[in-house]
This record gives structure tokens, sequence and C-alpha cells, in this order.
């Protein structure tokens, strides 16, 4: 994960430094718009911190440097007020508050995945009784059926065996072979 740093205030780049060595990721600097720009088409970041009074002092600035951002997380501080310790504090926290965003988006995509294959799943095994219960059917055909309702039915099985907390991630494997 890379941080993009844009200022052109002068000792920023002693606080990317610091930034880089407390949060044990790559930090990139521009001075304004064009490397900024540079910088967003080259590569992906994780966080674009925008300078304050940049993004004050040229709005149409700012606006080229966020709508080229991508899926960085967008901040925006004042460096000429804000200490090293705090925008630390202000990136860490904007990552992590990303990542349980992330999480719970996977969570909740994974239920929802999980709801449709159980409503699928029933539809095929009722399916299948309904099938099998028809008269007159070639042996070889109620035998492949009667394999479709046991696959089914054990794949029923797999789906509702909740994983716990810690194997929730191990459980949705199993889902994606």
């Amino acid at each position: 994960m890379m941080i993009l740093i844009v200022s052109g205030v002068e000792g920023v780049r002693n606080c990317a430094e610091a930034i880089a060595k407390q949060l044990g990721m790559q930090v990139e600097f521009a001075s304004g718009r064009r490397g900024a720009t540079d910088a967003l088409r080259r590569k992906e970041f994780a966080v674009v911190v925008l300078d304050e009074t940049l993004a004050d002092g040229d709005p149409a600035a700012a606006e080229a440097i966020w709508e080229r951002s991508g899926l960085a997380i967008p901040m925006q501080i004042n460096f000429a007020l804000s200490g090293a310790a705090r925008i630390i504090r202000e990136i860490r926290s904007a990552i992590q508050r990303r990542q349980r965003e992330q999480d719970a988006a996977q969570r909740a995509a994974r239920e929802d995945i999980g709801a449709e294959l159980k409503n699928t799943l029933n539809g095929l095994l009722l399916q299948s009784q309904l099938a099998l219960a028809e008269r007159g059917l070639p042996n070889q055909v109620v035998q492949k059926l009667r394999m479709v309702e046991d696959l089914a039915g054990k794949l029923r099985l797999q789906l509702a065996a909740s994983p716990s907390a810690d194997g929730e991630k191990k459980g949705a494997a199993k889902l994606h072979p």
C-alpha cells in the first residue's frame, strides 16, 4: 500500500518520511497538481492526502486530484497546523475504518450469496423430489435424479453448517473451491 501526499508547504517531506516509518508504508510526495496527477496515473494509492491550503487556494486542482484518485482514501489536512503525530493518527484511523468497511461489505456479500445458494438449492431439491415422485420413469433417469438429490442434500448440509467467528473465512472458502 502506498500513500500520496500533495503539498507545497516546506518541510512536508520530513513529515512524509515520518509517516512512512510509522505506518510501514511507502509514501510518495507531490508538490502540486501536475506532480499529483502524474503520480496517480502511474500508480494506485491507498491514501491520497491533500494539503488543505493547496485545496483552498486552487479548488480546480483539488478536484482534478480527487477525480484521479480512484479508490484511494481521500484526506484533506492542513499541514501548517497539524503535526506529524496527528497526521499519522488520522491516516491510520482512515485506513482502519476502510478495512472495517471492506470486511463488513465482504461479510454481507457472503451472506447474500449464501442465501441465494440456499434458495436455489431448496428449489433443486424440491424439483428433484417432485420428479422422483413421477411414476414410470426409466431406471437410469431415477438414478440420476437420486444422485442430483443426494448432491444437493450434501451441499445444503455444508451451507447449513455455520462457521465459527474465527473460521468465518474458512467457511466462506468452502463455497468457492
